[in-house]
């Protein structure tokens, strides 16, 4: 039976902990990798992950074989890590010599490279799939029960972190360009509020004003605003004809 190794608690730890200032994705990635050997006990392991917007990708693997494999599925369209992928379920291979009608690529080119046996572990997040594990053995057997699940924990315990790394950034843009939005709106109502008073406008007409000075000079409105505070545009009282800008080089 294989035993997991000392620090397994802790490594499931690090994996769920993504928002540390210093975190590096390749470095995680890698540190998965190496984390699928240690704590499954095969001698390889290759992760697959999906981008946010792209397809799947060869992202981390344990030893240059087992990357030169991932990047073989990928390329072939074929293998377990896709197969587990596509369907959301593992996929098992006990013998690869014998997984040639299967698999008529990569089961050969993973037999050359000296595996025998392969184990494929889905990351799911909810009803998604966003990448694969792929485990590479030396030995024509199954993988054992309690490295199997070892193996889905790992992979779960990953998404979950990748997971959320990508929904607090995603929070954190959509909350910088609300702010960004925010601050354009501050600009154009500082200047709405210039101009009336210069032009004894009321609000809504000093708006008019602006937004027409800021097209006649092919400026962005926040643009003209800014530029109109800071005294480097002037609008002459008459109103008529806005000058050109004088912006800084």
């Amino acid at each position: 039976m294989v035993r997991p190794p000392p620090r397994v608690g802790r490594i499931f730890t690090e994996l769920a902990d993504t928002l540390a200032d210093d975190f590096d994705i390749m470095d995680y990635l890698d540190n998965l990798a190496c984390h699928g050997v240690s704590v499954t006990g095969v001698a390889a392991c290759a992760v697959l992950l999906a981008d946010p917007v792209g397809p799947l990708s060869m992202v981390a693997a344990s030893s240059g074989p087992a990357h030169v494999l991932g990047t073989l599925q990928l390329r072939c369209q074929e293998g377990p890590a896709l197969e587990a992928y596509q369907n959301r379920t593992p996929v098992s291979c006990t013998d690869l010599a014998v997984a040639a009608e299967r698999w008529p690529r990569f089961a050969p080119a993973a037999v050359a490279a000296g595996f025998a046996a392969v184990h494929a572990v889905p990351m799911r997040w909810r009803k998604q799939a966003v990448g694969a594990l792929s485990l590479l053995d030396t030995a024509p057997a199954p993988l054992d029960v309690k490295a199997v699940s070892w193996g889905e924990d790992l992979a779960d315990a990953a998404t979950i972190g990748l997971m959320h790394r990508r929904t607090v950034r995603h929070q954190e843009s959509v909350t910088q360009q609300l702010q960004r939005a925010l601050n354009s709106r501050v600009l154009i109502e500082q200047a709405k509020g210039m101009l009336a008073e210069r032009l004894n406008l009321t609000p809504d007409q000093a708006f008019v004003q602006l937004r027409a000075h800021a097209r006649a000079h092919h400026l962005k409105l926040t643009a003209f605003s800014r530029a109109f505070i800071q005294g480097e545009i002037d609008i002459p009282v008459s109103g008529n004809g806005p000058d050109r800008p004088r912006l800084p080089s």
